[in-house]
């Protein structure tokens, strides 16, 4: 590897950097540090659910229906009497689940797939990329939207539909970092030694790529949740009684002038969500790629 490599004009591996490394990082960077906040705060919000919320999302008030903000009700209540806050919180149950597993399942599948890609070339290669090709050229909601329709209502198909449209961009990354370090001195030392070809991949080039799929993967995470929201909003994701952000978001458009708090809280907690983790990941791209960082300070 040459010196100026080893200086910052690549990707830095994670080995380099470290994980405290790329913390004090993302904890430096104003911006992140916000995102990252909001993601705790979201998080915390998933799985204490049942402690935070003062009602179960499904129980009903039917002497309060459309209720505006209440002692009893803080965020008011929705069209059959149940309480706005406790719809809310459980929606970020959802949510976040399906941005963590499609997110999951989607960098799991492109790693292998960029990885196969990259490094066996030829017309492997190329019919992986025309796949991922085609996958790409079709807009994201269009696509789950389809998927979704085709496969039937319901938030397994609508996380299944989010995972066949986000693989390609993992796989493609993934790709064009092998094709930058599969002929380096380590990897051609590993080849002589007699290693075989799985052991090269896993080993020695996925390691060594993994940095930027690690920024894509934050971006994707909010990606998925906005994707998510905009199946349930349109119908074709999570169905009723389950909470939704989306879902509540569309329900609530209906009553918007009478009770603004139930489009209004969804709404904001999905901005929120997506653009936190949008923060994160331009944090850790900062941190994980000296070319794209602002002030062009390194790591220390």
């Amino acid at each position: 590897m040459t010196t100026a490599t080893m200086e910052g004009t690549e990707p830095r591996r994670l080995s380099q950097v470290g994980f405290k490394a790329i913390v004090r990082a993302l904890l430096k960077h104003k911006l992140s540090r916000v995102g990252l906040v909001i993601i705790v705060l979201l998080f915390s919000m998933a799985i204490f659910a049942p402690v935070l919320a003062p009602y179960h999302p499904n129980e009903q008030d039917l002497y309060s229906v459309l209720q505006g903000p209440t002692k009893k009700h803080w965020l008011g209540t929705d069209n059959v009497g149940r309480d706005l806050l406790s719809r809310v919180i459980y929606g970020a149950r959802l949510s976040m689940s399906v941005g963590v597993v499609a997110t999951a399942f989607s960098a799991t599948i492109g790693v292998i797939v960029g990885l196969i890609a990259g490094y066996k070339g030829g017309w492997i290669d190329q019919i992986i990329m025309r796949i991922t090709d085609t996958f790409m050229v079709i807009p994201g909601l269009v696509f789950v939207l389809v998927m979704a329709s085709a496969l039937g209502p319901g938030i397994k198909n609508v996380v299944i539909a989010i995972i066949l449209f986000t693989w390609p961009g993992f796989a493609r990354i993934i790709r064009g970092q092998v094709l930058s370090v599969r002929e380096l001195p380590y990897v051609e030392a590993a080849r002589a030694s007699g290693s075989s070809g799985l052991r090269i991949m896993f080993k020695h080039l996925l390691p060594n790529s993994l940095a930027p799929v690690i920024v894509a993967s934050a971006l994707s995470l909010g990606a998925a949740v906005g994707i998510e929201a905009g199946a349930a909003f349109l119908g074709v994701g999570v169905q009723p009684p389950t909470a939704s952000w989306g879902k509540a978001l569309r329900t609530g458009y209906s009553y918007l002038e009478r009770v603004p708090l139930f489009s209004i809280a969804p709404g904001l907690l999905i901005t929120a969500a997506v653009l936190s983790f949008t923060l994160v990941g331009d944090g850790l791209r900062d941190a994980l790629d000296p070319r794209l960082r602002g002030e062009g300070k390194k790591i220390k």
